[in-house]
């Protein structure tokens, strides 16, 4: 059931599905609600799952020109609060990942498990932060145009042509995000602190999700972090671009589960 609540003077979307202990996902950059909406069919009979619109993505609103980390998470706390969550397993997608580091270290003790898809915790180089800036500029010019061009690179290549309707879905998803929405996003990934050090001191269980053809992450630049929780668990994924709950799920979703199961009756 999708649910609004007002929040600074503004809606914030999110979808409350299934009883049981909480998992809440938390999409990627372009991404809303729906892009999960297999996980959670998949989930939902053993869980209660929520998925939140992060601000300036879906039917949550646009609230300044830099949607800050911290700020994203303030988002996600009032969200649980309005469902009494006192605990749950947090789940982010790409920059969802970014937006659960920031929650991990504002509100620790919400949190029994974190499942990086595709994310990870370390901040944007100098070039990094200069790319940002470029796509925001570009955004800003053409944003449809650059949303287009970029959902299919979210995929590994080989994959492009074999989900040729989901990307196209994904498209159609994204496109209804504003140009606000975009460059506040990217102006709050640019900004966001390096979480490396928060990863050693994390008291939860933390899963990655690799793709080992994802180009937005590459697999040398993921791997290091693994050594770095005190539990830490991993599925490393041939022929899986930045959307593995979309090329791969039949390999992603028991293991998830099984994950989710574990770190919620400990």
């Amino acid at each position: 059931m999708e649910k609004q609540l007002i929040w600074q003077g503004k809606p914030v979307n999110y979808s409350v599905t299934g009883a049981g202990k909480p998992v809440v996902l938390l999409h990627g950059f372009l991404e809303n609600i729906h892009v999960w909406d297999d996980f959670i069919d998949y989930l939902q009979p053993d869980f209660k799952v929520l998925a939140i619109d992060l601000p300036g993505f879906g039917k949550t609103a646009v609230f300044s020109e830099n949607h800050t980390m911290p700020f994203m998470a303030d988002a996600v706390k009032t969200v649980l609060d309005a469902e009494n969550i006192m605990q749950a397993t947090l789940v982010g997608h790409s920059m969802g990942g970014y937006v659960s580091l920031a929650f991990a270290k504002k509100f620790p003790r919400l949190l029994n498990g974190l499942v990086f898809f595709h994310s990870q915790a370390a901040a944007d180089d100098t070039e990094g932060k200069q790319n940002r800036t470029r796509t925001i500029e570009v955004v800003k010019k053409d944003h449809k145009d650059f949303i287009t061009k970029f959902i299919p690179l979210l995929f590994a290549e080989e994959n492009v042509p074999l989900f040729a309707k989901e990307i196209d879905r994904l498209r159609q998803m994204s496109l209804k995000t504003t140009a606000q929405g975009v460059t506040a996003a990217l102006a709050g990934m640019r900004d966001r602190e390096d979480s490396l050090g928060l990863l050693k001191q994390v008291a939860f269980p933390v899963f990655f999700v690799i793709g080992k053809q994802d180009s937005r992450i590459p697999l040398e630049k993921i791997l290091p972090m693994l050594a770095l929780p005190e539990h830490a668990e991993a599925i490393l994924l041939d022929k899986t671009g930045h959307m593995g709950f979309v090329e791969a799920p039949e390999r992603i979703f028991p293991v998830l589960k099984d994950f989710f199961i574990r770190v919620t009756t400990k």
